[in-house]
């Protein structure tokens, strides 16, 4: 049985704030579901924690790039050591965040050990950058830009890291679970990245996709694959705790059976969690319904 690690990568550098002169909550994310007993859940080995660098937007502007992009690239690099020595060591890391920036980390990490694919599980396309900033809106928060950036498109401080970019190839890259609206749809399919929307895997059925998603990732990626899982995916009439709560997304049990399979193929190198906000959550509720979810998809027979 392959041994999971649990680390905590607790960044919101990517975010930007939801009130003026505040942090994202969902640096808490790795807290809250560490309060569930995740670690003893999952039989996981102690990862400890990747402590970011101070949010601190200073005095950027919109039109400046990425804000934190400094702090974000220094992150990035220390994460990618973690996660690349886990990998190599035959371990299954599983990253707490968290915002979505903190997959840098992760596939850069990969990108030093071989060629790693990416099953992006998420709510939106994320494939802002500055070549389609006037449909977009101006670049600044990395949260955002996920997907463009992992594949080379973006401000190279943070997309060429050490030299080393793109991590990961265009053709490489599954994007599952974008609401059936998402804006970035278009420029996704001409540029022949496989994406599917929640309502496209509810009709095509969720263990279906993850078995293409498998096939295809066989083809391309020799070296294995990461899971990318925002907690957003999810429809937020079971999951709002998130900063984009938009309606149309997957449901628990869809996410599970998407998920399963994935999670199971012994070429998938590891995941990480983002976006649950637990200052949105008063209850707790979101915190158990992850922890719920990671341990029936990471501790199958």
């Amino acid at each position: 049985m392959r041994r999971i690690v649990l680390l905590d990568a607790p960044s919101s550098l990517g975010l930007r704030p939801p009130v003026p002169g505040t942090v994202p909550g969902c640096y808490k994310l790795a807290g809250a579901l560490r309060e569930q007993g995740l670690l003893r859940r999952l039989g996981a080995l102690e990862g400890g924690v990747v402590t970011p660098p101070r949010y601190d937007l200073g005095g950027w502007r919109e039109g400046e790039g990425d804000f934190n992009a400094a702090a974000i690239a220094d992150y990035t690099r220390r994460l990618a050591a973690r996660v690349e020595a886990h990998v190599r060591a035959g371990e299954f890391p599983v990253l707490l965040g968290g915002d979505c920036s903190i997959l840098l980390g992760a596939v850069l990490g990969l990108r030093r050990a071989g060629r790693y694919g990416v099953a992006y599980l998420d709510g939106h396309g994320d494939f802002r950058h500055p070549g389609n900033t006037d449909r977009t809106g101006p670049v600044g928060a990395a949260a955002g830009e996920g997907t463009a950036q992992i594949t080379g498109r973006g401000q190279a401080d943070l997309t060429g890291i050490d030299g080393l970019g793109p991590y990961v190839r265009d053709s490489d890259l599954h994007i599952l679970g974008i609401r059936d609206d998402d804006e970035d749809r278009a420029e996704l399919a001409s540029l022949g990245i496989t994406h599917r929307t929640a309502g496209e895997i509810r009709r095509q059925g969720p263990e279906a996709v993850a078995r293409r998603t498998l096939r295809d990732l066989q083809d391309t990626a020799p070296d294995g694959f990461w899971i990318h899982l925002d907690a957003d995916v999810l429809d937020p009439s079971v999951m709002p705790a998130v900063d984009s709560p938009d309606p149309g997304g997957l449901s628990t049990e869809e996410l599970r059976e998407l998920l399963a399979p994935l999670t199971a193929s012994p070429r998938c190198a590891g995941l990480d969690l983002t976006i649950y906000d637990p200052d949105l959550d008063p209850e707790g509720t979101g915190a158990v319904l992850l922890a719920d979810l990671l341990e029936s998809v990471l501790t199958q027979p």
